[in-house]
Parts: structure tokens; C-alpha cells; sequence
């Protein structure tokens, strides 16, 4: 026997796997618990203004495909091959415009390729690992940058105190300020939930005529 046919005989020998109803099963069971916790973490973490159920459902179904197609590529050389070909022409042009979300994309790619491969105990307890770690992560990081940026807008006689009182506040700097018609805009970034702490007497004040108070992180 040649070298060559060699190697052929151990390439066909790593595809000879069947590929029964039990299998498949099992692997999109697994995949679909895995991508359950990955949604539950995502939703119990998310800051964006854009949350949609369409993503979510993206990320289950993400995982659950992705586990059929490592299922299909283990089981025959033949379906295989067309599987990289066919998904080699496929292009995604959704934009992705949270970076966190094209994480937990991968994170969910990563447990379909791991449950069709077949390691299902591992798939799960790995994906429980990575969310609590990032829980954990994401409580500190979350409690320690949250930013805000402020716009008051308010009577140009009022402008002095609205400044005297904001430049007592930590952790906030005056951005802009702009007068127009007896009016003043004034723009502030705020760090932590503690600095934006009495708006809502503020905005009794007659001498207010709008506050705007936006969440930056």
C-alpha cells in the first residue's frame, strides 16, 4: 500500500461515523440548552437602546444550525465537502453594531460546534463557566464606567446657578455651554448613578425648561 492511498484510507476512516436520529437529536437539545443560557445572560446584561427578539432568536438558532452542520460533517466525507462549498458562497451583510453582540454570536457558533461534535457535558458546563464569569466581569465593569450625558436647558439668568450647583457634584464636567435668545444649554458628563441625583427637583424649578439625560456607556 502506498503512501498516498495511506492517507486517503485514514481521511475516509475519520468519516465513517453514522449518523443516526439519536444523534442529531441530542445534538440540537444540547445546542438549544446551551444558546438558552446564552440569551438569558444576554438579556439579563444588555445597556444597548436598540434590544430586539429577533437577535435572540438568531443566537438559538445560530447554535442549534450550527451543531446539524458539524453533525453532517462528521458523518460523510461527500456531505462534507458540499457543506464548505455551499457555505463558502453565503455572504452576511447585517451590520453588527454592538461589538458585545457579535460575541455572543461566536459564543453560540462555539456551542453548536461543540455539541455536534459531540461533547454535549462538556458544551454545557462550559457554557455555564463563561456566563457566570462574564456575569461577574460584567457587574464590575458595569457599576465602575457607567457614564451619562446631561443637557439642561434653562433661562439665561439661571445659567450661574445651574453651574455653581453642578461644580460641586464629583465626577462631573461641564462639556459645552451655549446661550441663544436668553437661553442657556448646558452639557455635562456625569460618572455613576450618585451624580445625577436630584434632576427631579431640579426640574421643578420654573427657570428649567427641559433636562436630557442620556446613557452613553
Amino acid at each position: 500500500m502506498s503512501f498516498l492511498d495511506m492517507i486517503k484510507k485514514s481521511v475516509i476512516a475519520e468519516f465513517s461515523n453514522s449518523l443516526s436520529t439519536g444523534d442529531i437529536f441530542l445534538s440540537l437539545l444540547v445546542a438549544f440548552i446551551a444558546a438558552i443560557i446564552i440569551t438569558i445572560i444576554y438579556k439579563k446584561t444588555y445597556t444597548g437602546v436598540s434590544y430586539t427578539k429577533s437577535f435572540v432568536l438568531s443566537i438559538i438558532l445560530l447554535a442549534m444550525v450550527t451543531s446539524l452542520v458539524i453533525r453532517t460533517i462528521n458523518s460523510n466525507l461527500a456531505l462534507s465537502l458540499g457543506m464548505v462549498g455551499a457555505l463558502s458562497i453565503v455572504r452576511f451583510r447585517t451590520a453588527v453594531k454592538d461589538p458585545v453582540d457579535t460575541i455572543f454570536m461566536f459564543w453560540a457558533i462555539t456551542a453548536g460546534i461543540m455539541s455536534g461534535a459531540g461533547l454535549y457535558l462538556i458544551t454545557l458546563i462550559a457554557t455555564l463557566i463563561l456566563g457566570i464569569l462574564y456575569v461577574i466581569s460584567y457587574s464590575f465593569t458595569f457599576k465602575a464606567s457607567k457614564k451619562y450625558l446631561l443637557i439642561i436647558k434653562a433661562e439665561e439668568g439661571y445659567a450661574d446657578n445651574l453651574i455653581k450647583m453642578f461644580s460641586k457634584k464629583k465626577k462631573c464636567v461641564l462639556k459645552t455651554e451655549s446661550y441663544q435668545k436668553n437661553r442657556v444649554e448646558l452639557t455635562y458628563e456625569l460618572a455613576g448613578r450618585d451624580s445625577v441625583s436630584g434632576l427631579a427637583k431640579l426640574r421643578e424649578n420654573k427657570a428649567v425648561i427641559s433636562i436630557n439625560l442620556i446613557n452613553i456607556d
